[in-house]
């Protein structure tokens, strides 16, 4: 399985422990709440859904409302599929969340993770901060020695792109330096001040989508028509 796909599952299983979903729903919700699912598709959705139910993870309904029931045969076609979380799924998820390995702080996986910190435990949220200021901070160091041993030999429009590139590693670095700080001092973003898991009510940005270190939260979608 690809790094993706396991992104895509960790992802779907989050979303599935608010609330059963229609596939529409839950990709909504993806490209809505998730960044890093903005570009993708029912094709890639559905194939990944088939499998959580093949694993035992989620269950196929149909239909989660009398509106969905009736609306079906009135409009001559078949009534939604809701997935459901299975109490397998819920474990299996809780056990993804407990995970804090190197992979917790790639980009991609990292952003993931972070959207269902609301979820997390606060010592699991505190080393898979500390490992991505980590990680980030050695790919800072490499991007200074680089840039020491080219800067000469760049024109300044390439010089300039890589002071950017550094630029907007520091901007996160100080972000996750941020975090770390009211994490230890016992502060969620909106959350208990226990170390449970907080509510995923819980947001981070006025949309709830992700926030973004020294950014504003990226816009929302346009709505998609359903297929």
């Amino acid at each position: 399985m690809s790094r993706r796909s396991g992104i895509l599952e960790f992802a779907v299983l989050g979303l599935l422990r608010e609330s059963p979903m229609h596939g529409y729903e839950l990709r909504k919700r993806l490209n809505t709440s998730l960044g890093v699912f903005r570009a993708f598709s029912y094709g890639t959705l559905y194939p990944c859904l088939k499998t959580l139910v093949a694993n035992g993870w989620l269950i196929e309904e149909t239909g989660n409302t009398t509106e969905d029931a009736l609306a079906a045969p009135l409009a001559g076609r078949r009534a939604k599929i809701v997935y459901r979380l299975t109490a397998e799924g819920k474990e299996h998820f809780e056990q993804l969340l407990s995970q804090t390995g190197p992979d917790a702080y790639e980009d991609e996986t990292f952003a993931a993770r972070f959207a269902f910190f609301g979820q997390t435990s606060r010592d699991v949220r505190m080393r898979v901060l500390e490992g991505r200021r980590s990680r980030l901070e050695e790919r800072l160091e490499k991007m200074s020695a680089s840039l020491a041993r080219t800067r000469e030999r760049l024109d300044d429009y390439t010089l300039e792109l890589q002071r950017h590139g550094m630029e907007s590693v520091e901007r996160e670095v100080r972000w996750l330096n941020e975090l770390i700080e009211s994490e230890r001092a016992g502060r969620d973003l909106k959350g208990p001040a226990s170390g449970e898991p907080a509510s995923r009510d819980t947001t981070y940005g006025a949309s709830g989508d992700l926030p973004r270190p020294g950014g504003d939260p990226r816009p929302d979608s346009p709505d998609d028509t359903a297929t």
